[in-house]
C-alpha cells in the first residue's frame, strides 16, 4: 500500500516502528543483568513444587486466557448463526474482524505466558527465561494490535500485531545468543509507550471502547511490584513477594479487554436479536 493512502495516524505509527527498529539495529548494546535474571526473593517450595508462589501465581494468566478464548468462540458461533438466520436483504451488524483476530492472539498469548512463566520459575536459567519472554511476546503483540485497532485504524491492527510478534521473538533470540537485552527492552517499553500514547488519543472509527488507561495502570503496578520483590517479601514477613504480586496484577490487564469485548457482544445481540438463541 502506498504511503499516500495511509492516514496520518497510520503514517505516525509506521514512523514510530521504524525508529524503534533503527534503535534496535544501531543503538548501543545493553548487557543482560544475569544469565537467568535477578534472583527472586521467595524461593519456598510447596508439596515438592519449587518456587511455588512464583509458579502458581501464573494461574490467573491461564484462567483469563481461557475465559477470553471461550468468549471469542461463543461470539464467532453467535455471529455465524445470525448470518444464517437473517434474510439477505436485512443488514447484519458486523463485528470488528481485525480487532477480534488480535484478541484471539492476546488471549492465546496469556495461556502461553502462563505456561512459559511457570516453566521458567520452576528452575530459572537463561534458556527458560527466553521461553518465558517468547510467551509474553504473543500476548503483548495481541494487546498492541487491539490498541492500534482502537486508536489508529482497524486495518492497521492485525499487521501491527504480527510485526510486534516477529520483532519480539527476534529480540528474544538476539538476547539469548548475544546477551544484548536492548532489542527486548525496546519491544517491551516501546510497546507500552505506544499504548500510553494511544490511550491519550481519540478512538478511531469503529472502536469498541477498550479502556487503555486501565491496561497501563495494571502494567505500571505490576512493574512496581516486580522492582519491589524483596522489599514486599520482607514487609509481609515472608508471606508474599513482589514478583508473585506482579504476576497477579499483570493478569488483570486482560480485564479491560474482556469488558470491552463483552460490551460489544451485548451491542451485537441488541442489533441482531437472532444471536440470542445461541446463548441459551
Amino acid at each position: 500500500m502506498s504511503l499516500t493512502l495511509l492516514s496520518r495516524r497510520e503514517r505516525v505509527l509506521l514512523s514510530f516502528f521504524a525508529l524503534l527498529l533503527l534503535l534496535a539495529i544501531a543503538g548501543p548494546a545493553l548487557p543482560s543483568p544475569g544469565a537467568g535474571g535477578a534472583p527472586f526473593a521467595d524461593e519456598r517450595g510447596w508439596l515438592g513444587l519449587p518456587h511455588a508462589m512464583d509458579v502458581l501465581s501464573n494461574l490467573p494468566f491461564a484462567a483469563l486466557g481461557v475465559w477470553g478464548l471461550r468468549w471469542l468462540h461463543w461470539h464467532d458461533r453467535a455471529h455465524e448463526h445470525v448470518q444464517d438466520a437473517v434474510p439477505l436483504q436485512q443488514a447484519v451488524v458486523q463485528p470488528p474482524v481485525n480487532l477480534l483476530d488480535c484478541a484471539w492472539m492476546f488471549f492465546a498469548g496469556l495461556v502461553i505466558t502462563a505456561a512459559g512463566s511457570a516453566f521458567y520459575h520452576l528452575q530459572p536459567d537463561a534458556l527458560r527465561l527466553a521461553a518465558d519472554r517468547a510467551g509474553m511476546t504473543v500476548a503483548f503483540a495481541g494487546l498492541i494490535g487491539c490498541a492500534v485497532c482502537e486508536r489508529v485504524s482497524s486495518r492497521a491492527g492485525w499487521p501491527t500485531a504480527w510485526f510486534v510478534l516477529g520483532a519480539g521473538l527476534l529480540a528474544v533470540a538476539v538476547c539469548q545468543e548475544t546477551g544484548n537485552v536492548m532489542p527486548w527492552a525496546l519491544v517491551q517499553f516501546g510497546g507500552m509507550l505506544l499504548v500510553l500514547v494511544l490511550a491519550l488519543a481519540r478512538p478511531a472509527q469503529g472502536a469498541i471502547g477498550l479502556r487503555l488507561g486501565w491496561v497501563i495502570f495494571f502494567y505500571a503496578l505490576a512493574k512496581l511490584f516486580e522492582l519491589s520483590d524483596r522489599a514486599i517479601y520482607e514487609a509481609t514477613h515472608h508471606l508474599l513477594a513482589g514478583h508473585s504480586l506482579k504476576h497477579l496484577t499483570a493478569a488483570l490487564a486482560a480485564l479491560p479487554v474482556l469488558h470491552a469485548l463483552q460490551a460489544m457482544g451485548r451491542q451485537t445481540l441488541r442489533h441482531n436479536p437472532g444471536a440470542a438463541a445461541v446463548t441459551a
